[in-house]
């Protein structure tokens, strides 16, 4: 992540977003040895560009997966504002399974390359479970008293996992079952 405490100028701000997203590409499609030069040459950067923002192979791994939680994260706001609450906790919820299908490789990669216990993974469970904590609180009365944001998270990770190679009707049917199972 960015120095925090001094803002980076206009075009170092772009380099560093190209350089996340065209690692984010690389590693989905060519894992996690993917030369740094690659990244830094398809980015259209130098190497000394990228290893002033990423001075290891696992600083690049952090950028990304915060980067990929923060959009994650952010949506559940955005449904929060703009759902009503039970369709934003339906729509998130979707979302997310979504996300957990469609990046699983990406996933984990960077589960693998990130320490549980880091400050990355620590920050990124925290602003998953806010967010999430968001829409819970948001749907309270319409979703059952005892569950939490992390339970969310947890049946949204579950079916995505369950669901990866299944037809789209039967992930469908899988969420439909969650969903029925946090009424109220």
């Amino acid at each position: 992540m960015p120095d925090a405490e001094r803002p980076m100028r206009a075009d170092a701000r772009r380099n560093y977003e190209r350089i996340v997203a065209t690692a984010r590409e690389l590693f989905t499609t060519g894992g996690a040895d993917v030369p740094l030069d690659d990244i830094a040459k398809k980015a259209g950067v130098g190497a000394g560009t990228l290893y002033r923002h990423f001075p290891t192979r696992e600083k690049l791994f952090e950028a990304v997966y915060r980067e990929e939680i923060a959009v994650l994260a952010d949506r559940a706001f955005v449904l929060h504002d703009e759902l009503a609450p039970w369709a934003a906790l339906e729509t998130w919820l979707g979302e997310q399974v979504t996300w957990v299908v469609e990046r699983y490789k990406l996933a984990m990669l960077l589960k693998e390359s990130i320490d549980s216990g880091s400050e990355t993974f620590q920050y990124c469970q925290k602003r998953l479970r806010e967010a999430v904590g968001v829409l819970v609180e948001g749907a309270a009365g319409l979703i059952r008293p005892d569950i939490s944001a992390p339970d969310v998270l947890r049946l949204g990770h579950g079916a995505g996992m369950a669901v990866r190679n299944c037809t789209p009707e039967e992930g469908k049917r899988v969420l439909t079952v969650i969903l029925a199972g946090l009424r109220a």
